[in-house]
C-alpha cells in the first residue's frame, strides 16, 4: 500500500481546471518529484492534498484512508506536513520562537517544545541564528527556517514546495544533502521543483505535468528524455524526431 495516492484528482476554478485528472502514489520511504512548467497546477495540487483548496473531484489517500474534505489542521495531525513556495515566517519572533510555535502541534509544554525545536535548528544548520530575528534571515535561511517549522510537526510525509529557489550554488548542495538527511531519518518527501540540477539528483521517481494534466511519470532518466516533458519545458524545436 502506497503512502499517498492521488486519485483523477481535479480541482476546478469556475470554468478553469487547474488540476485535471492527475493521478500518481508516493511509495513510503521515497523522494517524489512533481514537475512542470509555471502554472502547471503543482502548486494546486499540494493545496489539494492538505484541503486547503477543497477538491472538486477525485481523492486523496494517506496510508489506505481518503483524507478528502478533511480541515487543514487535521491532515497536518495526520501527519502530512509541507512548506509554502513563498516563505512567511512569524517576522517579529526569533528563528527559536518561530520553530518551538510549530512543535506545539505535538507537544503540550514550553520545555518540551522548546528542546524539539532547538534539535531541528542543530538539524537545518540554524542554530547560530536562533535569537535572531526571523525576518532578519538572508533568503537560505528563510528556506531552512520553512523546513524546521515543518519537521515541528512531526510529519511522515513532507510537502516541499521549491524550497531550492533562489539559492546560491554553494546553498543549492546544502539543500540537496538537508532533503537527503530527512528522508535518511525516515520521512517521505514529495517535491516541487524546477531547478533540474536538484529534482534529478535526489528523486527516485518523477511525475511531470502541464496544464493541470499528465504527460509523463518514471524515473528521472526516463522524464528528462520524454518528449512531451522537452517541449512543455523548451519548446517543440527541441523535440528529436
Amino acid at each position: 500500500m502506497a503512502l499517498l495516492e492521488i486519485k483523477n484528482l481535479v480541482k476546478a476554478f469556475g470554468g478553469l481546471k487547474a488540476v485535471n485528472d492527475i493521478t500518481f502514489h508516493v511509495e513510503e520511504g521515497e523522494i517524489f518529484g512533481l514537475i512542470g512548467p509555471n502554472g502547471s497546477g503543482k502548486t494546486t495540487t499540494f493545496n489539494c492534498i492538505n484541503n486547503y483548496y477543497p477538491i472538486t473531484s477525485g481523492d486523496v489517500l494517506f496510508k489506505g484512508k481518503s483524507i478528502k474534505g478533511l480541515k487543514t489542521h487535521k491532515v497536518c495531525h495526520l501527519g502530512i506536513g509541507r512548506t509554502f513556495q513563498v516563505v512567511k515566517p512569524l517576522a517579529r519572533m526569533t528563528v527559536l520562537e518561530n520553530v518551538t510555535a510549530s512543535a506545539f502541534c505535538r507537544v503540550n509544554t514550553i520545555r518540551e517544545a522548546q528542546n524539539e525545536a532547538l534539535e531541528l535548528l542543530e538539524f537545518t544548520n540554524l542554530t547560530g541564528e536562533k535569537d535572531k530575528q526571523a525576518k532578519s534571515l538572508p533568503i537560505g535561511g528563510r528556506k531552512r527556517l520553512e523546513i524546521a517549522r515543518a519537521l515541528a510537526t512531526k510529519p511522515e510525509l513532507l510537502l516541499l514546495d521549491e524550497t531550492a529557489a533562489g539559492l546560491n550554488p554553494s546553498e543549492l548542495d546544502e539543500a540537496i544533502e538537508l532533503i537527503r538527511k530527512i528522508r535518511d531519518n525516515g520521512i517521505t518527501i514529495l517535491i516541487i521543483e524546477h531547478i533540474m540540477k536538484v529534482i534529478m539528483t535526489i528523486s527516485d521517481r518523477i511525475h511531470a505535468i502541464n496544464f493541470g494534466q499528465t504527460i509523463a511519470s518514471g524515473t528521472p532518466e526516463e522524464v528528462a528524455n520524454n518528449k512531451a516533458v522537452i517541449e512543455a519545458y523548451l519548446g517543440g524545436e527541441y523535440v528529436k524526431d
